[in-house]
């Protein structure tokens, strides 16, 4: 066999779509972390990175596009996130319009349990049959998912009630309804493993198979125009874990955490120095603040943090206590003076004025529940430390959320005692190059050790 290229591993259709040179994308990150100038050094390289629009206004995601639009030539690849909010859906339907008003054609949904309203209207504004008959949807959906049951609803057509309802209010034409059941709600479906932030724990080994087939089965019972791609995500710092991605049969990976640290990051400093050192075993499982009650987990930096550790005491407390006031006096004096650094009452406070700007009914029917009001006040603090890390509060560093998967402690060893171990001499669109040519080579000596030849280990 001739020798393994980058820029031929997983898709040429995939490259050809989103114009990139190679089937390699960088992920979003909540809060801007995967800033407007880390997705503009990737489009100007060639490459796509999804703006990490959770937690931003949207004033700031309309000011992010305008940036990204302008540093960019046409043609230079971008895209955008879009997060389920099924607790605000009109939040959703406010970024799907804004998203539509700037042509953005290419969104990476996140966290999402069902189709939205919001989502289908992206997914089928624009839809219509070119001059070979063939059936083309403008916005490309690529769902990041770790299940299969809810891969298999980005599988599957829109759903028809929803299509109906959206036909109704004259947020999709006739034709736009009349042609949903031509394409999937995706055109790409990454699969995420074990990820830093928000995970389901999952292996690639377990997941990439179980998708595929999944994949082959709806493609079958369906009769799509085009084929439905399988990308992988979770893990991928190093040559080695992507080319096991492609020999899984990924069309294309998508990083993470090893973007986190990058000069491009939308991220303080002291995170990027703390993030420079951690190893694969640097990472610990905590509750996610978004999910608190339901005991969701994310995954987050522990190598010299409490972060995870309080995390999991607060989680703990609320799941054996129907109030603050049934736990003991020391406990409660701890938490306000170690955790909060402030007391209860002051976190309520500010908790009453942050949801009296949002939903003051919702506040007022929470307050008047015990224990609500202490998931309430216990979830100031995830917010809060996440505050910390972004602001680089250095004088509260132990509290620090940082979401991160052990993808990066062995991106770290990997370039250990090179020109890029230090962060402020890492770049995302040359890390992406180096990942890439690094898969080839490695997949190359891999093949050639098989074949009883010598070849050279990835260079760094």
């Amino acid at each position: 066999m001739g020798m393994i290229a980058a820029g031929t591993l997983g898709s040429a259709e995939f490259r050809a779509d989103y114009r990139v040179k190679y089937a390699y994308l960088a992920g979003a990150m909540y809060k801007g972390i995967a800033s407007k100038e880390l997705v503009t050094a990737m489009g100007k390289a060639g490459l796509m990175a999804f703006l990490g629009t959770g937690g931003l206004s949207p004033e700031e995601i309309e000011s992010s596009i305008r940036f990204i639009q302008s540093e960019l030539a046409p043609g230079q690849p971008y895209g955008m996130n879009l997060l389920s909010d099924l607790a605000r859906p009109e939040q959703e339907l406010r970024t799907v319009q804004i998203y539509l008003e700037y042509g953005i054609r290419h969104v990476e949904a996140a966290a999402y349990m069902r189709i939205t309203p919001a989502l289908v209207r992206y997914r089928l504004k624009g839809i219509a049959v070119d001059a070979d008959g063939i059936v083309r949807a403008p916005n490309h959906v690529l769902a990041k998912v770790s299940r299969p049951e809810v891969a298999a609803l980005f599988m599957q057509p829109a759903p028809d009630n929803i299509v109906r309802e959206l036909a109704a209010s004259g947020l999709l034409d006739a034709e736009e309804a009349r042609l949903a059941d031509r394409v999937p709600m995706a055109d790409d479906i990454c699969v995420e493993a074990d990820s830093g932030g928000h995970t389901d724990q999952g292996v690639a080994y377990v997941l990439m198979p179980a998708m595929l087939a999944l994949r082959d089965e709806m493609a079958a019972k369906h009769r799509y125009s085009s084929k439905i791609r399988m990308g992988a995500a979770g893990g991928i710092g190093t040559p080695h874990a992507a080319a096991a991605a492609f020999m899984l049969g990924a069309d294309f990976i998508l990083t993470g955490s090893i973007n986190q640290c990058t000069c491009e990051a939308g991220t303080s400093e002291s995170v990027k120095e703390l993030l420079q050192h951690i190893d694969v075993q640097d990472t610990a499982y905590a509750p996610a603040g978004d999910m608190f009650e339901l005991g969701a987990k994310i995954q987050v930096v522990r190598r010299g943090l409490f972060f995870p550790s309080r995390a999991n005491k607060l989680h703990e407390l609320y799941m054996r206590h129907g109030s603050l006031e049934e736990i003991d006096p020391k406990t409660r004096q701890q938490i306000q003076e170690k955790y909060f650094r402030r007391s209860f009452d002051q976190v309520w406070d500010e908790t009453r004025r942050h949801y009296a700007r949002l939903d003051p009914e919702q506040f007022e029917a929470m307050a008047r529940n015990p224990k609500r009001k202490m998931a309430m006040i216990f979830k100031w603090y995830f917010a809060h430390s996440t505050r910390l890390a972004l602001q680089g509060e250095e004088d509260q560093l132990t509290d620090y959320q940082i979401h991160c998967g052990p993808a990066l402690g062995a991106f770290n060893q990997w370039v250990k005692g090179t020109a890029i171990e230090r962060w402020q001499n890492r770049h995302v669109a040359d890390i992406a190059e180096r990942i890439m040519q690094g898969t080839a080579q490695w997949l190359n000596q891999r093949f050639g050790a098989l074949a009883g030849a010598d070849l050279h280990q990835p260079s760094k």
